[in-house]
């Protein structure tokens, strides 16, 4: 896929912490339970932490106990780009910013209760948040 904003690894160590850089970048996780963005219950706009696009609307984020933020879907389908992932012994569906092709989580079909029924786990770090009041 080409991206709108393609950049060298040099380029984004040089614009992203050690940590973002290991989950945007190479697809590492955070630890659960441990991210900012876990417990952030305002209204707002979840945007990825390296390029600033659109990604997640507050009110599609829900609580789903796993340790990452969970939202049922993106601001638009083509918002986030998804790919098979057979990493670790598992078979996931990679979630990447369609925008920069930043690493941001996984999403899964087990968001029961959900209007899509899918559970977008997203690593904290790999977002930023900008409340409606501010917006």
């Amino acid at each position: 896929m080409s991206y709108n904003v393609n950049k060298t690894d040099a380029q984004w160590r040089e614009e992203l912490s050690d940590t973002q850089f290991a989950v945007l970048r190479q697809a590492a996780t955070e630890r659960p339970w441990t991210g900012e963005l876990l417990d952030e219950d305002r209204a707002g706009l979840y945007t990825c932490a390296a390029c600033g696009a659109e990604l997640f609307q507050s009110g599609t984020k829900f609580d789903s106990h796993c340790g990452w933020p969970s939202f049922y879907e993106s601001v638009r389908p083509e918002a986030v780009e998804l790919i098979e992932d057979r990493t670790h012994g598992m078979v996931r569906t990679e979630v990447r910013c369609a925008n920069c092709g930043s690493h941001l989580g996984h999403v899964f079909p087990d968001g029961f209760g959900t209007p899509t029924g899918d559970r977008y786990c997203m690593n904290s770090i790999a977002l930023d948040f900008t409340p409606a009041e501010e917006a």
